[in-house]
């Protein structure tokens, strides 16, 4: 039975991807060092921004410390900053799905983005009441594809003061844009629903079910999964 909905943030729920890729790409010109689209939506979507710049700048042989990841990762924050401001788009049915499943399920977000970044939009948008955890990447050691996200998800889902009943990881699913956030659902034991907002639904099929965005989702599709 299906008792918890868990949902990535970028790409899901806002239209955050390019935004970021637009840091990045900012971040990383001030190294002399070009990212092209292709090569972030093709390799390093997903990542939380330590490993992004770790493997990225492993990937290009570029020698690093610590000191320059933190450095890289706090111009990146500002140029996100900047580019977020004034162009916070919730995606299409995100509002409305959300709405429907609301009192039939326990609603959380596990994503690779800071939780600062997360919840302002979320606030902006008028729908933070409508999460009862969110985790962020500063939550969790490994990121996606990894599943430690998600089972820190429901890790608070079970300890929370709400919590009447256990959740299993069979019991949970979870909403993904991303082969990583697919392979990392999959990996925690949830099942997962991708929205083709992202990668096409090819990309997208090791998913238990692909659409092309949330308001195509009927309440009794989820309960079809279970």
């Amino acid at each position: 039975m299906l008792k918890a909905v868990i949902f990535d943030f970028d790409g899901v729920i806002a239209d955050t991807e390019p935004i970021h890729l637009g840091a990045f790409q900012r971040t990383l010109d001030g190294l002399g060092i070009r990212l092209t689209e292709e090569d972030y939506y093709a390799r390093y979507l997903a990542y939380d921004d330590k490993t992004f710049f770790r493997r990225f700048l492993g990937d290009r042989g570029y020698e690093h410390e610590d000191s320059l990841i933190e450095e890289l990762i706090q111009r990146k924050s500002g140029h996100y900053d900047n580019l977020i401001r004034g162009n916070i788009e919730i995606l299409p049915g995100v509002r409305s799905f959300i709405e429907k499943i609301a009192g039939k399920y326990r609603i959380a977000i596990g994503s690779g983005a800071m939780k600062g970044e997360i919840t302002d939009i979320l606030e902006f948008a008028g729908i933070r009441g409508l999460f009862e955890i969110i985790v962020g990447a500063e939550d969790i050691e490994n990121c996606k594809p990894a599943p430690d996200v998600y089972l820190e998800v429901l890790r608070r889902l079970n300890e929370s003061s709400s919590a009447s009943e256990n959740i299993s990881a069979d019991e949970c699913l979870v909403v993904e844009d991303s082969v990583s956030g697919i392979k990392a659902a999959l990996a925690a034991g949830m099942k997962c629903l991708a929205v083709t907002n992202s990668y096409s639904a090819d990309e997208l099929s090791s998913a238990h079910m692909v659409r092309e965005s949330l308001s195509s989702v009927r309440t009794e599709d989820l309960g079809a999964l279970f």
